[in-house]
C-alpha cells in the first residue's frame, strides 16, 4: 500500500527534541506517549503525521477489527486467539502503520466501543462494536488540543496506553481487546493546561515554539511552499534523508532488547529524581526506557552517560513540584552535575 505525498518528516526545519522524542516512542512503543506543548504553527501535526511514514509495514491477520500480530500470541483478540488454538486457517496481510485521530468532541462510548446488551441477553454472546481505542491497536492515537479533552476520557487514554488493553463494563456484561498504541497529545498551552495528574501520566513532555533563526524561519517558508507546488517532486527530494533515518529506526528497534545498563545506572535515576524533587516514581523508570532507545537509536546496546542526561530532559521537567503560582525552570546543568559525579 503506497502512501500519499505527504510532508516529509526529514523536511521538517528545527524542532529536534518533538523529532527525536517522536522517533524514540516508535522504537520503543512501551515509552507510553508523548506531550508537545507549543504555539500553534510549530509544526507538531505535521511531525505526527510523517513519522507514520517512516515506519515499516507490518503483517496483521486479515478480518481482524483490532489488527492482530501472529507473532504476538499473549496480545491477540479473544476471536483471533481461538482461531489460532483450534488450528482455523488465519491469513495475513500487509499493511501501513496509521495515524488514528481522535477528536475533541469524541464520547466515551466513541472512544472505548459499545457492547449490545440487549444481544447479549437474547443470544447469550457477547456483541462489541470497537471504537477509537480498538482501531487505534498498533497505529499512532493521535489527540489534537488533548487539553480540552474532558479529564475522564483523558483517563482512559493514559489507563490504556499504559496497560494496552481496552476494556469495557455495561450492565454486568464485559469485554476485553488489545489496544497497545503510540499516544501522541499536542496542545497550546495558552488554551489551557492538563491537570498536573495527568501531566505526571505522559512518561515524554516537549515544548516548542517557532524558530527565531532567521535563516531558518526562510527555510521553512522556502520548503512550504516548495511541497505546495509540487508534493511529488518535493517528497522525492527527501527520499533518501527518510530512507537512512528509516534503517536507523529499523536497527534500533531490532537491538532494543540487548540494550543493558549497570546498577549505577538505577541509581543515578533515583538520585536525579530525589534531587530534582519530583513526586512519586514514574520519571525514574521513565528515564532507563528511554535512555535505553536512546542508547539504540545511536546503534550501542549499553546505556551511558549522555543518553541518561538526555533522557531527563524529556522525562523531567514537567514532573517538578512546584507551588501555587510559581514558575519552576528546569536547571539542566543540575542533573549534569549529579550524573558527573557518578560516572
Amino acid at each position: 500500500m503506497e502512501r500519499k505525498n505527504m510532508y516529509p518528516f526529514t523536511a521538517i526545519v528545527g524542532q529536534e527534541s518533538m523529532k527525536k522524542a517522536l522517533i524514540l516512542n516508535v522504537i520503543n512503543p512501551t515509552l507510553g506517549g508523548v506531550l508537545i506543548r507549543g504555539e500553534k504553527g510549530t509544526a507538531k501535526s505535521t511531525a505526527v503525521r510523517g513519522i507514520a511514514d517512516l515506519l515499516p509495514l507490518r503483517s496483521e491477520i486479515k478480518g481482524c477489527a483490532f489488527r492482530c500480530s501472529i507473532d504476538d500470541k499473549s496480545s491477540m483478540c479473544n476471536e483471533c486467539k481461538r482461531k489460532f488454538e483450534e488450528n482455523e486457517k488465519i491469513e495475513l496481510v500487509t499493511e501501513n502503520m496509521k495515524v488514528v485521530d481522535l477528536p475533541v468532541s469524541a464520547t466515551e462510548d466513541r472512544v472505548v466501543g459499545t457492547l449490545d446488551i440487549e444481544y447479549a441477553i437474547k443470544n447469550g454472546k457477547k456483541k462489541f462494536e470497537p471504537g477509537i481505542l480498538g482501531e487505534a491497536n498498533r497505529n499512532i492515537l493521535y489527540v489534537d488540543e488533548i487539553n480540552l479533552l474532558d479529564d475522564h476520557i483523558v483517563d482512559v487514554l493514559l489507563d490504556s496506553a499504559a496497560m494496552g488493553v481496552n476494556t469495557i463494563e455495561r450492565e454486568g456484561v464485559s469485554f476485553s481487546h488489545p489496544s497497545k498504541f503510540i499516544l501522541v497529545g499536542t496542545m497550546n498551552p495558552e488554551e489551557g493546561d492538563l491537570r498536573p495528574q495527568l501531566l505526571d501520566r505522559f512518561p515524554m513532555v516537549v515544548d516548542v515554539m517557532g524558530e527565531r533563526d532567521t535563516k531558518k524561519r526562510v527555510e521553512v517558508i522556502k520548503r512550504r511552499i516548495e511541497y505546495e507546488k509540487d508534493k511529488k517532486i518535493f517528497t522525492e527530494k527527501f527520499e533518501n534523508s527518510q530512507e537512512k533515518l528509516r534503517e536507523k529506526i529499523e536497527k534500533a528497534q531490532s537491538i532494543l532488547k540487548e540494550v543493558k545498563y549497570d546498577d549505577d545506572i538505577l541509581e543515578i535515576a533515583a538520585i536525579i529524581s530525589i534531587e530534582m524533587d519530583v513526586d512519586g516514581h514514574r520519571s525514574d523508570i521513565s528515564m532507563i526506557k528511554t535512555a535505553m532507545t536512546i542508547a539504540a537509536f545511536n546503534g550501542r546496546t549499553k546505556v551511558n552517560k549522555e543518553d541518561m542526561l538526555e533522557a531527563a530532559e524529556f522525562v523531567l521537567p514537567h514532573r517538578m513540584r512546584k507551588k501555587p503560582f510559581e514558575e519552576k525552570s528546569f536547571d539542566i546543568s543540575k542533573v549534569k552535575e549529579i550524573i558527573e559525579e557518578k560516572f
